[in-house]
């Protein structure tokens, strides 16, 4: 998983173990606004989702020591991610996540005032929507259809198997499905 311009994740540990702390720089510069989009998603709130990522690489520097090459470091940190917005919600107020719509956090295709209306008004119906979800409907779904993370990566960072997680989304999108045919 190598690249010119990814860190070598069977490399890392090694050197950092051994003192080289700018080995986690360069983890930091790579994985840093993932991370950050990840929070933003799960979170809602841009200044809640900034804490919660630098939450995540201050655990990540404190657990690589430990870290297992054979893992996938990218996925290892989803988890680390995932597992830090739930902590955060769970430690900040218990509603529901306010925050704004997605159709602010977006551009509009249409530049016309009507098409931005329309825009953000799909967008609160998807929030809106999102927020009805269960924390793991939640989360499997922005790591599918927003982060892009192959069903495996999934199973990972949510530690369970690729069937669950298939059969979780499937229910998932069903579920947002009749959530946003009743905004409709």
């Amino acid at each position: 998983m190598a690249s010119m311009n990814s860190p070598d994740e069977n490399r890392l540990p090694k050197p950092f173990k051994d003192g080289d702390h700018s080995t986690f720089e360069r983890i930091v510069q790579h994985y840093q606004d993932k991370i950050y989009n990840l929070c933003r998603y799960l979170l809602g709130n841009p200044q809640d989702a900034e804490d919660a990522a630098q939450e995540v690489f201050i655990k990540a520097f404190r657990k690589l020591k430990d870290f297992q090459p054979e893992a996938s470091l990218y996925t290892w940190l989803y988890r680390i991610g995932v597992n830090t917005c739930f902590d955060h919600k769970r430690k900040s107020r218990p509603e529901p996540f306010k925050n704004e719509s997605l159709a602010e956090t977006l551009p509009s295709t249409e530049p016309s005032p009507e098409g931005q209306y329309q825009s953000k008004e799909i967008g609160r119906a998807i929030q809106s929507a999102l927020d009805q979800l269960s924390r793991n409907s939640r989360t499997i779904i922005v790591l599918k259809e927003i982060e892009g993370l192959s069903y495996e990566e999934i199973a990972e960072v949510m530690d369970t198997s690729v069937g669950t997680v298939k059969s979780r989304l499937s229910r998932t999108r069903e579920e947002l499905r009749s959530l946003l045919e009743k905004k409709v």
